[in-house]
């Protein structure tokens, strides 16, 4: 991961996949915690102007962080993805984790079919999760996305780990940051129920 610099990403649109909406709220959360989730970038295809990459997914990030007016991006930089793999990467989430409605999946299908084929599994379970009723979360349900995401967490900062000497200053001090509260929060966390 590291730090690139805004007006080194170009506006182009291949890969997103809906328009950003309203991200007014993403930007206070970026303003007070800072940026949490790194996009994920690629060198551009036909650079010019100045601009070196590509967005491959992150465009609500991107769009609230130029609200900011913040002039670095947190990236994962691939230095070598061809067209189909950054497919994959912009499709993952819609397919896999993020909740879209069934008008959202819908759109994108077309998109899914051509470019992934072996992913239509995928995106006739993400239409059936999409389309069952949203109730309100259960403390199972939560408790079990937070293992998820803890578990996710867990995988990026051990692969952080192998690189750390390579991630830039201001991006270990801000993931150090975060895990130093999580070091706080931990022994409440920790306690029987109230």
């Amino acid at each position: 991961m590291e730090h690139v610099p805004l007006d080194e990403v170009a506006a182009d649109t291949t890969f997103r996949l809906r328009e950003p909406g309203d991200v007014s709220e993403l930007a206070v959360a970026i303003g007070r915690l800072g940026q949490l989730t790194p996009v994920d970038l690629r060198p551009l295809p036909a650079a010019g102007e100045g601009k070196r990459w590509q967005v491959v997914t992150g465009f609500r990030r991107m769009e609230a962080l130029r609200l900011l007016q913040r002039e670095r991006v947190l990236a994962r930089v691939h230095p070598s993805l061809s067209d189909d793999d950054a497919w994959a990467l912009a499709l993952a989430g819609p397919l896999f984790t993020e909740p879209w409605s069934p008008a959202d999946l819908d759109a994108v299908a077309a998109r899914i079919r051509s470019r992934l084929p072996w992913a239509e599994p995928a995106l006739a379970a993400a239409r059936g999760r999409a389309a069952r009723p949203r109730t309100a979360s259960t403390p199972a349900d939560l408790a079990h996305g937070l293992a998820v995401r803890a578990y996710e967490l867990n995988g990026e900062l051990a692969a952080a780990y192998e690189g750390w000497g390579a991630l830039p200053a201001e991006g270990r001090r801000l993931v150090l940051e975060q895990l130093r509260y999580l070091v706080r929060l931990f022994p409440l966390l920790e306690k029987e129920p109230r």
